[in-house]
């Protein structure tokens, strides 16, 4: 005995509804509109033409009762119809008539008019005859099955039954002058309802195209972009609504995925550039010194000290730039406080560690600072790289035996030199990755510290500018949103530093 596999794609308990439902999601995004469309439709034509065969039906059925309440059948006609029932006068002729007209007693017989079918009589005809009810009206079917409709009324003449007791009078009508209108307008509406649908089916896949064709533009522009990496595509907007908002985000989107490129690219070339002119000395120095060793002739002592002394330089210089580039690399924080490294640290802490390494290279300098306490929301280690890259600064371009002044008030760090200064010119652009100024290209650097400078501050919520001070140099102002107070769960250190 082999059992039925279940179709394939379906699991064994998916049922109907479930696949119905999966099917329907994979369908394109118009042919659910146009389907939805019809369904909407189908739907208020099918209540519309149920109201309308109900209310017609009911309108017909109430015509018919007040035209059959209306038949009045004489006392005449009334004797005649006993006698022929009796057997009486089995020769009496009637009128023909549209109507069937029916005794009913109150024990339950009947006499119906001569080539009519007996009406078999309900309990409401019953107790209309009985004086129970005023009138009866119902939808019964005659002894030939045709449907028919029946009005009940008490007889008030003289003819009784048998028994002496009293007879009521039901006249009927087939109801096929009822069902036979409806049912030819059941067809009209379905006719009516079936174009109606295919119509609206129809109407829905074009409004559906039409509404749909910016969505197929844009997505015909993001498989561009997948495809070929084109960022330079942009979908024409005109118009306020949904779509042109979507595709102006697009837009957006794809001109700052193209900046960002063009950083991405400018980074790796200015990278290059400056690793290249370490790497072309540090080579020949090497070369200098192997050369030196394989042709037996050694270099003087004091030559290759200072070749040796050259290299270790190279190399820390080449460490300090991959430094930098991995400090630049990294993804950059949603805001501060953000990252999972980020706690409350006391900047003026920080500021004075800096400080003793800032005496330690710049030793024929005066370096003089006050500070305050303040307490920021920072990533420690990239704080305090930040304010020794300041220091740094000012240290390098200080004249020997010039002062460096360092204050930190109210959240401000300020850094300021002696040294040569900063062109207006070049002011806004000494935060830019590896610019440096043509009059320092000469000096050790890397031109990233401004830039991590910058990015740290950011990430803090802060900000960071450099002008010209008064009397020649610069001065660095480095603000970062803090407290001089620390949180409760953090000691503060009270009054203030002077160093």
């Amino acid at each position: 005995m082999s059992a039925t596999a279940p179709p394939q794609g379906h699991s064994p308990g998916e049922g109907l509804t479930a696949r119905a439902r999966r099917r329907y999601r994979r369908m394109p995004l118009r042919s659910r509109l146009a389907m939805l469309t019809a369904l909407a439709v189908a739907v208020a034509v099918a209540l519309s033409a149920a109201a309308c065969w109900l209310i017609t039906r009911d309108r017909l059925t109430e015509q018919l009762d007040t035209t059959l309440s209306t038949v009045e059948v004489d006392s005449g006609y009334v004797q005649a119809l006993t006698a022929k029932c009796t057997g009486a006068a089995p020769n009496v002729r009637f009128q023909p008539t549209p109507y069937t007209v029916q005794l009913v007693s109150a024990t339950g017989g009947s006499c119906t008019a001569p080539e009519k079918s007996r009406i078999p009589p309900q309990r409401s005809d019953v107790a209309v005859a009985a004086g129970r009810l005023a009138d009866s009206v119902h939808t019964t079917r005659a002894d030939d099955g045709t449907e028919m409709r029946v009005s009940t009324v008490p007889y008030h003449g003289a003819v009784t039954d048998a028994a002496g007791g009293r007879l009521a009078i039901s006249v009927a009508a087939p109801m096929g002058q009822v069902t036979e209108p409806l049912d030819q307008l059941a067809l009209v509406l379905l006719i009516v309802a079936g174009v109606g649908v295919l119509g609206a089916a129809t109407a829905g896949l074009g409004v559906a195209r039409a509404g749909l064709r910016p969505i197929d533009r844009l997505t015909a522009a993001v498989e561009h972009v997948a495809r070929t990496e084109d960022l330079t595509i942009r979908i024409p907007t005109e118009g306020e609504d949904e779509i042109v908002r979507l595709s102006r985000s697009f837009n957006a989107m794809t001109a700052a995925l193209a900046a960002s490129r063009d950083l991405q690219q400018q980074l790796i070339a200015d990278a290059g550039h400056e690793l290249r002119t370490p790497l072309t000395s540090l080579r020949t120095n090497i070369d200098l010194l192997v050369r030196s060793e394989r042709s037996g002739r050694p270099i003087p002592a004091a030559d290759k000290e200072a070749l040796l002394t050259s290299v270790k330089a190279q190399m820390g210089e080449l460490a300090a730039l991959i430094g930098d580039l991995q400090e630049l690399s990294r993804t950059p924080e949603a805001g501060p406080g953000s990252g999972a490294a980020v706690r409350v640290v006391a900047l003026h802490d920080i500021v004075g560690a800096a400080l003793e390494r800032a005496r330690l290279r710049g030793p024929a300098l005066t370096v003089t600072a006050t500070l305050d306490p303040w307490y920021v929301r920072a990533e420690p280690a990239a704080l305090e790289r930040a304010v020794v890259n300041l220091l740094d600064n000012a240290v390098k371009f200080s004249p020997a035996g010039g002062t460096v002044l360092v204050r930190l008030a109210a959240g401000e760090l300020t850094v300021r030199d002696h040294g040569p200064g900063i062109p207006e010119d070049e002011l806004p652009h000494v935060f830019e990755r590896f610019w440096r100024s043509p009059s320092a290209r000469s000096l050790p650097g890397s031109g990233l510290g401004l830039s991590i400078v910058a990015r740290t501050a950011k990430q803090a919520g802060g900000g960071v500018r450099l002008r010209s001070a008064p009397g020649g140099g610069t001065e660095a102002v480095l603000t970062l949103p803090g407290a001089p107070t620390p949180p409760p769960d953090l000691p503060g250190n009270g009054a203030g530093e002077k160093a």
